[in-house]
């Protein structure tokens, strides 16, 4: 008996020992959320592919420090319904939000209140640099646009028309849209330029104006457009009008691949999404967290953060019909074995 008592008194022994080594080690540890330390993403759109796949590397990154995540938005696109939205996620007070700001100054105010709360804010795919927003994650726009206009150019022999669709406001849309045609301007100058319309991410306006397009300029060879929901209804229309004009866009989802694998659309410049959730989340984190920094400059004086990252390029990929099976969100999530947004 004494035997049995003395072997559950060393397991015990072991067992706080062990327990106190563990605490220890975590407390040692300063790259560790604290107990309901969460970190939120807020888009528009939110039913929108792109951003799942962004949420999904947010999320590891944050498991692998120990923090909650949540994934907010608006599925409307209408910039005073997302803030309404991103003020919901602040009155939780979280220690960060990764924003992808529909316009640039209706978010001024409210990350430049989020900030005073105490809340990190880290803007992505789009920004808004005059708010106080500690850093900015996106692919280069400008390196996208200037790409697509140049396959496009090449694969119609450097001449003919091209028309863009656009959804004007939208900061890394309107910066794809201006490169793509600065380019054409000056590397293709036999590249004309027959028309623009907005078509704001829906199928149905994009349908529509290329359908225009194509019975203004029966000569139309391309049209760009920066983002992929657009490209559903062009590519439609371009079908229709017999297959001549190259569907060119932005950004993928799964029925993007199935049109691109099956030569109804010309490709997509599409940017890293898992690396901008996973780098945003990390640039969220120093910037909650900037006393884990001594820097030899004068943060400390002026107020400034410490941790402040002013830009992150994610990079991009090139989707054609060779490679869009890797870049399936349904095959990607059964890899995983995750639950996406749901968690």
């Amino acid at each position: 008996m004494r035997n049995f008592l003395s072997t559950i008194a060393i397991a015990a022994a072991a067992s706080t020992f062990l327990g106190s080594a563990h605490a220890l080690a975590e407390a040692a540890n300063p790259f560790r959320c604290k107990p309901d330390e969460k970190y939120v993403m807020n888009v528009m759109v939110s039913g929108v592919e792109y951003w799942f796949p962004v949420y999904e590397m947010f999320k590891q990154a944050a498991q692998q420090f120990g923090c909650k995540t949540e994934y907010t938005g608006t599925p409307e696109y209408d910039v005073n319904k997302q803030i309404a939205t991103f003020d919901q996620a602040l009155a939780q007070k979280p220690a960060g939000v990764l924003v992808h700001p529909m316009n640039s100054d209706p978010f001024i105010e409210p990350i430049n209140r989020a900030i005073e709360q105490g809340t990190a804010v880290v803007t992505f795919a789009a920004d808004s640099p005059n708010s106080k927003r500690v850093s900015y994650i996106t692919s280069d726009n400008v390196a996208e646009g200037t790409y697509a206009a140049d396959a496009v150019a090449k694969a119609m022999g450097g001449k003919g028309e091209y028309a863009v669709l656009e959804n004007p406001g939208q900061d890394n849309h309107d910066k794809r849209v201006a490169a793509f045609i600065a380019r054409m301007e000056k590397k293709w100058p036999d590249m004309k330029l027959a028309g623009r319309a907005a078509s704001n991410q829906d199928p149905t306006k994009a349908y529509q104006a290329v359908l225009s397009l194509t019975q203004a300029h029966p000569d139309l060879g391309a049209v760009f457009m920066p983002e992929a929901n657009s490209a559903i209804g062009a590519a439609q229309a371009a079908k229709e009008g017999g297959g001549k004009v190259r569907v060119m866009l932005a950004d993928v989802n799964a029925k993007i691949l199935d049109m691109i694998k099956a030569g109804e659309i010309f490709g997509s410049v599409n940017p890293n999404q898992g690396m901008q959730g996973y780098m945003g989340f990390m640039l969220l984190w120093l910037a909650k967290h900037p006393d884990l920094i001594d820097p030899m400059n004068d943060a400390k004086r002026s107020g400034f953060n410490a941790m402040s990252v002013p830009f992150v390029d994610n990079g991009f990929s090139i989707v054609t019909a060779e490679n869009a099976d890797d870049f399936y969100w349904d095959k990607y999530l059964q890899r995983r074995g995750t639950k996406g947004i749901e968690e």
